[in-house]
């Protein structure tokens, strides 16, 4: 249903105001007594097998909701019937940014992809506590960032000010310095700013009674040179764990007409590379810590791949657009018959 005449519909209109109707459409449902449980019945797939403990967590799956999709906290609890095992949400500011003019997001479908330059467009991370404060069950990932205002030199207060508020409320964090749609902020990525950044955090965090997990986001477009440099700072900071990766630059082999768009692009054309970069971090700091792979997840076998090459866990967004609700189920039911044999 979804295929045939969901998309196709959905697919008409901006994808913008399309992903902000499928957002009221979700809530307002879900509002409905019962609709929660039928949706939980039809998407929700539990199995001992598929139950993961990484960095000291225990997810009742491992297939979660990459950030940029729930921003705001606004629908984390309705997200999480569908069947994923955590939600992240963000990317999270201090304070709240409307982000890059429209239009600003593309959808590439010949290539099942999308192209988008939001510009961390967010309500700021004291409006989303007001919401996670009202969790109950949701693992949730807490991805936070820099205001678009703030220069790089004073980007670790921005990062601080949003742990704090988030720290009693999420049960991670990833930091997020790959984001190509915020000037200068993947000059975060280089190997001074960014040991300082994580050294940082990884020093508010000890201090406090109950450290969160603490995990870096990276670009996919990296060098294995500066891929090298991302497992040294990781290993010598300590922090807990790598999400690889987040959308690409790149646009090669692209076919769609608006592939020239500027932004960052996700889907279907990053899933070799993303895999790429979870196998090289894997092999040559001989598994030192877990990897989150993120990057063209649309179809079981996607999954399966990156776990082959090391992964701990996946994440999926637009492979979630593209592959609708079901795209979770279908994940979990494989991987179950993968942990299998």
């Amino acid at each position: 249903m979804y295929h045939r005449l969901i998309k196709p519909l959905l697919f008409l209109f901006d994808p913008e105001k399309v992903h902000y109707f499928s957002f009221f459409m979700i809530k307002l449902l879900s509002a409905i007594p019962g609709v929660s449980a039928i949706i939980r019945s039809l998407y929700q797939v539990k199995h001992p097998s598929l139950e993961r403990e990484v960095f000291g967590l225990k997810f009742p799956n491992p297939v979660g909701l990459a950030a940029g999709f729930d921003k705001n906290a606004v629908l984390y609890k309705q997200l999480s019937n569908f069947g994923f095992g955590f939600i992240e949400i963000g990317t999270l500011t201090p304070k709240g940014q409307a982000g890059n003019p429209k239009k600003r997001l593309f959808r590439l479908i010949e290539d099942e992809a999308i192209i988008n330059r939001m510009g961390f467009n967010n309500e700021g991370v004291d409006d989303a506590v007001k919401r996670l404060k009202k969790n109950t069950n949701v693992l949730i990932g807490g991805n936070i960032g820099k205001n678009k205002v703030t220069p790089n030199e004073e980007a670790v207060n921005d990062y601080i000010y949003c742990f704090e508020a988030l720290f009693d409320h999420v049960d991670y964090f990833v930091v997020n310095v790959s984001s190509p749609n915020t000037p200068n902020l993947r000059a975060l990525q280089d190997k001074a700013p960014l040991t300082h950044l994580l050294s940082t955090l990884k020093s508010l965090n000890d201090q406090k009674n109950k450290p969160k997990p603490i995990l870096l986001k990276i670009a996919p477009d990296l060098s294995d040179d500066q891929l090298l440099d991302i497992i040294e700072i990781v290993t010598s900071v300590k922090i807990d764990g790598v999400i690889a990766t987040n959308t690409t630059l790149s646009r090669e082999g692209l076919q769609s007409a608006d592939k020239e768009e500027m932004g960052g692009l996700s889907g279907r054309p990053l899933t070799q590379r993303s895999t790429e970069v979870i196998r090289f971090l894997v092999e040559k700091s001989n598994n030192a810590f877990p990897i989150i792979g993120v990057g063209g997840v649309h179809k079981p076998q996607d999954a399966i791949e990156k776990l082959e090459a090391g992964a701990a866990l996946v994440q999926l967004y637009t492979g979630f657009v593209y592959e609708g609700p079901a795209a979770v189920k279908n994940i979990n039911k494989a991987l179950i018959e993968w942990g299998s044999n």
